[in-house]
């Protein structure tokens, strides 16, 4: 997608995340909006958005490439099932950047939509939408792979573990989700989280 476009659609996805601060719960789900990747770079052309979404979950919940626990419902109120947007989920107690996640701009937290940080983007002025975000990472730093590794094969060892079990299929079957995604994203995160360990 053109860059223009692009923007447009950060700013959209903003707004549907501050949406989210509607919905009825003692603690809000979704803490903040990040956007990293190709749109910071400035091309013209955008193979796709790429946005690290956090969450209101322990790190042990959000292992690497998986879809943890209760983000059905966001994956569809945000529209990320619609193409155009890669997206991660990071927990609210971990540094949002790491081995993939890297400099990210945070669009969204629930202070409000970033409308600086947007309104530079929209004119290519990367360093200031930077700076606008500053301080704005969870957990200032980048996370640490072997932590990351550590959570992913527990994940996908709990994964492997109760794959079988009838009561553990029915939980993990609903919204075109089926066990089997569940187990490949843990495989997945695992290895990719192995291979940046490696590099």
């Amino acid at each position: 997608m053109r860059y223009r476009r692009a923007v447009e659609r950060l700013r959209m996805l903003a707004r549907a995340c501050e949406q989210t601060r509607r919905v009825r719960a003692d603690e809000p789900f979704l803490r903040a909006a990040y956007v990293f990747g190709d749109l910071l770079g400035g091309a013209d052309e955008i193979e796709c958005l790429e946005v690290a979404f956090v969450l209101n979950l322990p790190p042990e919940e959000v292992a690497w490439g998986t879809q943890p626990p209760g983000t059905a419902w966001l994956v569809d109120f945000l529209d990320l099932d619609k193409g155009g947007v890669a997206y991660v989920w990071r927990s609210h107690r971990d540094p949002v950047a790491n081995h993939h996640v890297r400099e990210p701009v945070r669009i969204w937290s629930l202070d409000g939509i970033e409308e600086d940080v947007l309104a530079a983007l929209a004119e290519r002025r990367f360093g200031e939408a930077r700076a606008a975000s500053e301080g704005g990472a969870a957990g200032n730093g980048v996370a640490d792979v072997e932590a990351e590794l550590r959570t992913a094969l527990e994940h996908l060892r709990a994964v492997h573990g109760a794959y079988w079990d009838r009561r553990w299929r029915r939980e993990h079957r609903s919204l075109g989700r089926y066990p089997e995604h569940h187990l490949w994203e843990a495989v997945r995160g695992y290895l990719e989280l192995l291979d940046a360990r490696d590099d």
